[in-house]
Parts: C-alpha cells; sequence; structure tokens
C-alpha cells in the first residue's frame, strides 16, 4: 500500500513568523500535536511538535508569546513522497527516530503520515485477515 492512500490530506500549517503561543492554541484547537510550518511563500521549512514546546519554551521558563515558531520548530524536516510505499514511510520514521513525517510532492506539502496512520492501517488489514481465517470455509484448493 501507499503513503498516499493513508495520509490524512487536511494538514494543518503555521508560519514561521507566527508565535509560538498561536501554534499551541491551533494545536489545542485542532486537538493534534503539530504543525508543519511553511514560509510566506508557502515552502515547507519545518514542522513544530508540542515536544518542541514543551522541552524548548515550558521547560525553559520562556513566553510563548514573545518566540516566533522558527525559533523552535524543527528545521532539519524528513519528508516522504506520496508514491512511497508504508514499509518505506515506516523504515525513515523508525530510522530518524520521528512519529510524524509531511508528505511531499514537487515540493509542495499534500499530506502527513503518522504512527498512528499505519497502526491504523496495519489493525485494518489483521481484522480483514482474521475474518477470513475464521469466518471462511477451508478450501483444499493450494494447500
Amino acid at each position: 500500500m501507499l503513503v498516499k492512500e493513508v495520509m490524512s490530506k487536511d494538514v494543518k500549517t503555521i508560519r514561521s513568523s507566527d508565535t509560538v503561543k498561536i501554534a499551541a492554541q491551533v494545536m489545542t484547537q485542532e486537538n493534534i500535536g503539530s504543525l508543519v510550518v511553511v514560509s510566506g511563500s508557502g515552502e515547507v521549512v519545518g514542522i513544530i511538535t508540542e515536544r518542541d514546546i514543551l522541552t524548548d519554551v515550558v521547560v525553559e521558563g520562556k513566553n510563548p508569546g514573545d518566540l516566533r515558531v522558527e525559533e523552535v520548530m524543527s528545521k532539519d524536516l524528513v519528508t516522504v513522497e506520496p508514491e512511497k510505499s508504508l514499509e518505506d514511510a515506516a523504515d525513515i520514521m523508525t530510522e530518524k527516530e520521528i512519529r510524524r513525517l509531511p508528505v511531499v510532492a514537487e515540493g509542495r506539502l499534500v499530506g502527513i503520515v503518522t504512527t498512528a496512520d499505519l497502526v491504523a492501517h496495519e489493525r485494518r488489514l489483521m481484522e480483514k485477515i482474521s475474518k477470513l481465517l475464521v469466518l471462511a470455509p477451508a478450501k483444499r484448493i493450494g494447500g
């Protein structure tokens, strides 16, 4: 299965010049753990997560209203193409130790795939296979 088949297409973004407070408010309102950061021209330049805010702002005692997203975001953004397999995405996430992977095609953000998306896909696949094993009558064709 391909990344484009399970990714979320409604990706919430924020500008790098916005404050961390605005980022936290958007994450809270949308009930999400990250925002993809875009430049004024719409180019993907990073990602800001709840963890970034906790470790770089809250723990350090900084004022989120005084900090710009660009000061806290992860800039070494790792992405995946929509035509890659879910296994490729899982390999990237495991290797880079990340849980969210923006999906980029021709330089444009088209979605995001998360570990939760991968787990949900696997669960659905296992449910289908278990139904086949439990409910389908055994056939002798091919073993």
